[in-house]
């Protein structure tokens, strides 16, 4: 099996629109958990955007990840993490987030990192980058974020309790409150 490589994607990654999208949408199903659903076209313009992180074992998909902005650009989500079933358990998608941080890092370096999730593994991952557990309340007020939640199979849970809380945990990375480490994220 070849390296797989871990990179920003590109137009020439077009192709793997439609696998991320069903893989995405599988691995929702079998964990019995709520995801936020994107159009191809969206997943499509976020690579054109360089804006997606993609995981190719030589021409195989293996996983992915993008980052959106919010507020102004006051605040950038990381979304949409997934890996493919067999190349699971290999510090893949530790990988692929890592490399999602750091073109975070990159494109919007004052903005503050966040992202919800309701799996073990990914708030393991983002307690390594310098993530933290924050109430909805710390996360972007964008109404453009959250209507992207209306297609998860939790919303009414959300839409109950005003915003305030859901089944996924809320993650933020605060560059200022990593300034004296030089904003690097922990190993």
């Amino acid at each position: 099996m070849e390296e797989i490589k871990v990179i920003v994607a590109d137009e020439s990654h077009i192709k793997y629109v439609d696998t991320i999208l069903d893989t995405i949408e599988k691995a929702a199903k079998i964990r019995g958990t709520g995801i936020a659903k994107r159009s191809p076209e969206y997943v499509k313009q976020k690579m054109l955007e360089r804006k997606a992180i993609i995981a190719l074992d030589g021409d195989r998909f293996a996983g992915f990840c993008y980052i959106e902005s919010w507020s102004n650009k006051q605040f950038v989500a990381n979304s949409g993490l997934i890996v493919v079933d067999t190349y699971r358990g290999h510090g893949l998608a530790k990988r692929i987030k890592r490399k999602a941080f750091e073109l975070s890092r990159e494109r919007f370096p004052e903005a503050k990192i966040f992202g919800l999730t309701t799996g073990e593994a990914v708030m393991k991952i983002n307690n390594e980058l310098g993530y933290r557990p924050v109430a909805f309340a710390s996360l972007t007020d964008d109404p453009a974020f959250w209507k992207g939640c209306e297609s998860c199979v939790n919303f009414d849970i959300l839409q109950r309790n005003n915003r305030r809380m859901c089944l996924c945990t809320g993650m933020l990375y605060d560059p200022h409150e990593h300034e004296n480490n030089d904003n690097q994220p922990q190993k």
